[in-house]
């Protein structure tokens, strides 16, 4: 799942207004900004395998640090107790952890079964990634949501908090609904993991310091 997770990012803006959009994406996609991480240190391992599933040509073989569900669990704890001190909100906690852990449950959902429990445990998983139509059905509607409460949970404070967010969320979308070729290589593929997950959070947070709740 790619927009779905920043689906929950924007609609958890409404529950946590005092949280940046950028927080709030973070958590949604923290196994996400964490894997090209753990790859590039070989920690983790994936292979390019076109048509291993008709959406995506990667073999997760092995990611138990970045999308294992315990520990994923872990880092909501981690993340919640941050996000909670820094705005001296408990209500906080309970969104970032939710965001956190709510990753693993929509790849559950999307990803053939690779999903683990816990590191070196069993792997599971739906495979909706084989039904082209039905995902990106769910995935859509589940952006369109997000961002709908996102617009009526904050308005902007000038041209750059309407334009920058309108950049955003098209740009968000097409990446979603571009078919691209697979990467040349494992390097490239956490190289532009990396940039795009970093470019995606300074957007947000130029974005939202622009709008106000």
């Amino acid at each position: 799942m790619f927009i779905g997770h920043f689906a929950l990012g924007f609609a958890a803006k409404q529950w946590v207004p005092r949280v940046s959009l950028a927080a709030l994406f973070a958590a949604a996609t923290f196994a996400d900004l964490l894997w090209p991480v753990f790859l590039a240190a070989g920690v983790e391992v994936v292979r390019i395998t076109p048509g291993i599933t008709v959406m995506t040509p990667f073999d997760f073989v092995s990611y138990p640090y970045s999308h294992s569900l315990v520990v994923l669990v872990i880092w909501g704890l981690l993340f919640g107790w941050i996000g909670s001190r820094a705005v001296h909100d408990r209500g906080v906690f309970i969104v970032l952890f939710a965001l956190v852990v709510s990753h693993w449950v929509l790849d559950y959902v999307t990803h053939r079964p690779d999903m683990p429990l816990y590191p070196n445990g069993p792997k599971v998983g739906l495979g909706l990634w084989n039904h082209p139509l039905a995902e990106r059905a769910i995935e859509i509607v589940m952006y369109a949501v997000g961002l709908w409460i996102y617009v009526r949970a904050t308005r902007a404070r000038d041209a750059i908090g309407r334009w920058a967010l309108f950049s955003l969320a098209a740009l968000l979308l097409i990446l979603y609904l571009l078919n691209s070729a697979p990467p040349p290589s494992i390097t490239a593929l956490w190289i532009a993991a990396l940039a795009g997950g970093g470019l995606t959070l300074v957007w947000a947070y130029w974005a939202d310091t622009h709008r106000t709740s």
